[in-house]
């Protein structure tokens, strides 16, 4: 979306602009490794301060719908046709982050490098710069990028959010290898997730897991935890099966055992 010589009307971002240019980024920034490809997770955008106050009061709503198009495109990357890359015996590469999240921030380019209408991306896999491994820049227009990478880190480690609380933690190993994973949210589901649905703890392996299989929900009055079965194969709760769709108190230890494919271990932090 170049402009024009002659055109009125700067061209304008939008939530969508942005997101589209996230996946874009993610895509030339992958890191491929033996069993596996890492894809950004952190993302610096800049725009021109003009677009940035237009889109300053929906931020968090560009975020969220970000994620969940991040989330539904690293999920078709893992299924067997979308798949990246593969090893010599012909097993595909898992696509993953190396974080809990995604990390999205907003910035208004106070020194007026980028144009009104594009939008700058810099990404990282994490938090811990990757040895060689520098990062993407990325620009809407097909410019060079005229944010440094100095900045860029300064930017990123003053708005920093602090550290979220854990609530609780969940061990277990599909296709993809041991994995842990930190409860941050009231209320998390999980299960495959796909195209037209995301999920907060994504398993990588047979569709014996419902796409949404289960969800796990936080009282924040005394911390404790409950677990409901969404799946048409069905949830055990330390050795006993979940009637489907009701609630059921989870201990602060638990294993539950998914459609009897893969075991999560559960335990609460208080």
């Amino acid at each position: 979306m170049a402009q024009t010589e002659g055109r009125a009307l700067q061209p304008r971002v939008s939530g969508q602009t942005i997101i589209d240019e996230l996946i874009r980024n993610m895509e030339l920034g992958r890191l491929e490794m033996g069993y596996s490809i890492l894809l950004p997770c952190i993302f610096s955008v800049y725009l021109h301060p003009d677009d940035y106050q237009r889109l300053v009061g929906v931020q968090d709503l560009i975020r969220e719908d970000a994620r969940r198009a991040l989330n539904s495109r690293m999920a078709a990357w893992n299924t067997p046709k979308g798949s990246l890359f593969r090893r010599n015996n012909g097993i595909r590469k898992q696509c993953r982050i190396a974080q809990n999240d995604w990390w999205i921030e907003l910035f208004a380019d106070t020194e007026n490098s980028v144009p009104p209408g594009d939008v700058e991306i810099h990404s990282e896999l994490n938090d811990m710069p990757q040895p060689g491994y520098r990062g993407v820049k990325t620009t809407l227009i097909g410019r060079e990028p005229s944010v440094t990478s100095a900045r860029a880190d300064r930017d990123r480690q003053s708005t920093r959010h602090q550290p979220a609380r854990v609530f609780a933690e969940i061990r277990y190993q599909d296709d993809s290898g041991p994995q842990t994973f930190f409860v941050t949210q009231d209320e998390i589901c999980v299960g495959r997730g796909g195209d037209d649905r995301t999920v907060d703890l994504p398993l990588y392996t047979s569709d014996e897991v419902s796409r949404d299989h289960l969800r796990l929900r936080r009282d924040p009055a005394n911390g404790g935890f409950v677990i409901v079965d969404n799946s048409r194969n069905g949830t055990w709760l330390n050795g006993k099966r979940l009637e489907r769709g009701v609630e059921r108190p989870l201990p602060d230890h638990a294993e539950i055992r998914v459609a009897e494919v893969v075991k999560l271990s559960f335990e609460a932090r208080r």
